[in-house]
């Protein structure tokens, strides 16, 4: 059975098995940093708390077997994450993170190239685009992973948007569940970074999952979509049974 706990933002809790990863760990308190660059607003991030205590936050720490994370950006790897999380703790990412994790004394890190096997659980890395043009090419790279268990397929898409890349790989892989980054992020020029309410429902249209989990809402400055926007449109498109937006905290 696969569990999957939102955090906060991207941070998931997701027990596969007898296995618990933590995923994107953005662990600061509300308000810790600057407002992201290229936006006219000043609310400073994460605009949300916490949905555990700090003593709830080391026992989730001290329970898990990795750390995946889809790319370094500050709300997916952030300050709190790099001190709280032990430095032998196994790290999952792209090999073009590795130096850099190596340069925060991490000992213990992978860099997934296609492959890679943990346990039985084969993890696979997917391609994706954080935005469209010049935006894009600045905010690369990115990756998603396919976590597969048996029977069991998880696609962590990351951040992009509904591209070539993800339609591939669910197309490829066909996962029974996908978390994807949404909120519609976008600076003040340009277009969205991640994914919009019409990019989920691409997703909608060529997956056959059977649960799609909505992720990436409401702690970010400048992600603009909200829950209750997004779930009313997945409502319209008759999708709600298989369509999840979970609160902060939340178990699927």
């Amino acid at each position: 059975m696969i569990k999957i706990r939102l955090i906060r933002n991207a941070t998931l809790l997701i027990t596969m098995g007898d296995y618990r990863f933590l995923v994107d760990p953005m662990l600061a308190e509300k308000d810790a940093y600057d407002p992201i660059r290229w936006t006219s607003n000043n609310i400073r991030n994460p605009m949300t708390d916490l949905p555990v205590s700090s003593a709830a936050l080391k026992e989730i720490i001290a329970g898990i077997d990795a750390v995946i994370i889809t790319h370094t950006h500050n709300d997916h790897w952030d300050e709190t994450a790099r001190a709280l999380i032990p430095k032998d703790k196994l790290l999952i990412g792209q090999p073009e993170d590795l130096d850099k994790f190596r340069e925060q004394g991490f000992t213990n890190t992978v860099g997934v190239d296609r492959e890679y096997h943990y346990e039985g659980i084969r993890f696979t890395r997917t391609g994706g685009q954080h935005g469209t043009g010049e935006i894009g090419a600045m905010m690369a790279p990115v990756s998603g992973f396919i976590l597969q268990q048996g029977d069991e397929s998880l696609y962590i898409a990351g951040d992009t948007i509904w591209c070539a890349e993800v339609e591939e790989a669910i197309g490829k892989f066909q996962p029974e569940i996908i978390v994807l980054n949404t909120g519609a992020a976008q600076f003040d020029k340009g277009d969205p970074i991640t994914m919009t309410m019409e990019d989920v429902l691409a997703v909608c249209r060529k997956s056959r999952a059977k649960k799609i989990i909505s992720v990436h809402l409401e702690a970010i400055n400048h992600c603009h979509l909200r829950r209750d926007a997004l779930r009313n449109a997945v409502a319209k498109a008759g999708e709600s049974g298989r369509c999840f937006i979970p609160l902060d905290g939340e178990t699927i």
